[in-house]
């Protein structure tokens, strides 16, 4: 794997030193001083780190960091700043950031974390699209359990299926997990992310294109329908996509045809199609900005993922079950998460679901000194959730606390029977309903 950095500043003189820096200690880095520039070379090139100024004219550190997500594979980024509000530097974490430096930069500290960071990425390691897969049935929710029953069973028919939900809920995860409980699990999965794509270019990556189809179409290429063949082809982020590439996607759908571009031959397309958003499809048909009649096409199954927070219950086996996983990766001897960090996750609103979960564990484990993660290992948006809620009733806080991890063990006992677990809690099944409410645990 390439040991390149990127930095990006809008400072040349601070690109210069790091790039000094890194150099001698053998270590290559490209350097350039906007985000646009930097766009280009992530484009082009491979790196295994990239080091970002936040605060730049244009294209800044943030819009950097939404680029980055597009990507195929996550880039490792470090932010320096010497302007960045707490609010930015938040967003930024949450965004994937690993780690932020204020300006004056502390050299020597932030060489330390690229060098461990390397050293990290050079070690062989089982691959963390498998953890991913499996994380999904790491659960105790009721609903999630229903959710994995009827993406089973949805996947023996070959019908359209679109899964939503928010951003790191594990729609692609679902998605895998039904074309391989498929007939069709012998055959390719064809990941197409219509969020990474103009327009343009998505229709040449769809449908292929033969030599001389266009201006440079020096070679014909295949598109996904036809590497996809006999499989499963994902559009994950749909409502991405042109209605002009939607009318084209309906067609295929419909006829079970289509044609590369620059060519007038029909070719078949045996293909299994699925779809993932995390926006809400109906709202997009009446802004009109998705098709109603593709929109009909997807739904004959539609799974809804349910958020993080509304499945509090998850959150403690998911965390033992990722800090098992880098325990492994990392040589790690870590057996839970302390007390004072368990109340901040179960009171975190994870916006960024169960990926922000295992982020945010994955950098904890990293800095753990000891065996148990405590809220100085965790990223520094949650340390300053742990500050903001010192300042509000702690004793209402921990009632709130107690009861919801009260409610939680009980309903988790009873197998989700919520009048078991009212039993079990000695008050009524209306009591139980009411304080589920207030408490914000998924009925």
């Amino acid at each position: 794997m390439t040991k390149k950095i990127l930095i990006v500043d809008d400072e040349p003189e601070m690109c210069i030193s790091l790039h000094k820096l890194f150099k001698a200690h053998g270590i290559a880095s490209d350097f350039c001083t906007n985000g646009h520039s930097a766009q280009e070379l992530l484009n082009k090139n491979e790196y295994a780190l990239l080091i970002s100024d936040l605060k730049m004219e244009g294209f800044t550190g943030i819009d950097l960091l939404k680029f980055i997500n597009r990507l195929a594979a996550p880039l490792p980024t470090i932010i320096i700043s010497g302007y960045a509000t707490t609010e930015v530097v938040v967003q930024a974490m949450r965004l994937g950031a690993i780690n932020f430096y204020e300006k004056p930069v502390p050299f020597a500290l932030l060489f330390s974390e690229v060098s461990h960071l390397l050293e990290i990425q050079s070690t062989p390691v089982s691959l963390d699209e498998d953890l991913d897969e499996e994380s999904i049935f790491v659960t105790n929710n009721p609903r999630m359990k229903e959710i994995i029953a009827i993406a089973k069973k949805a996947a023996l028919t070959d019908a359209p299926i679109v899964v939503t939900g928010e951003s790191g809920t594990g729609k692609e995860i679902l998605s895998t997990l039904i074309h391989q409980s498929s007939l069709r699990r012998d055959g390719p999965l064809i990941k197409l992310n219509c969020a990474a794509l103009p327009e343009a270019l998505l229709e040449s990556e769809l449908f292929g294109y033969d030599k001389g189809a266009f201006t440079g179409a020096q070679e014909s290429h295949k598109g996904k329908f036809e590497v996809a063949e006999g499989g499963t082809l994902l559009f994950d982020e749909i409502s991405d996509m042109s209605l002009r590439t939607q009318a084209k996607l309906l067609r295929v759908i419909q006829e079970k045809e289509y044609e590369r571009l620059g060519s007038n031959e029909i070719r078949r397309c045996d293909v299994r199609f699925l779809a993932a958003t995390n926006r809400n499809l109906e709202e997009a048909i009446e802004k009109g900005h998705f098709r109603e009649d593709l929109y009909f096409r997807f739904s004959v199954i539609n799974i809804e993922i349910p958020p993080l927070r509304q499945r509090l219950e998850d959150i403690h086996p998911l965390c033992l079950y990722f800090i098992n996983h880098f325990n492994h990766k990392y040589e790690k001897n870590i057996k839970k998460i302390s007390d004072e960090t368990r109340k901040i996750f179960l009171t975190h609103s994870w916006p960024g679901n169960v990926r922000e979960l295992k982020n945010c564990l994955e950098r904890a484990v990293i800095f753990c000194e000891g065996d148990v993660i405590q809220v100085s290992n965790l990223p520094l948006q949650y340390q300053q959730t742990s500050i903001g809620k010192s300042k509000s009733d702690p004793i209402k806080e921990l009632h709130d606390n107690v009861s919801r991890e009260m409610i939680l063990d009980a309903l988790n006992k009873a197998e989700g029977n919520k009048t078991r677990a009212a039993e079990m809690l000695k008050i009524s099944r209306k009591t139980l309903y009411l304080r589920m409410n207030k408490l914000g645990i998924d009925l």
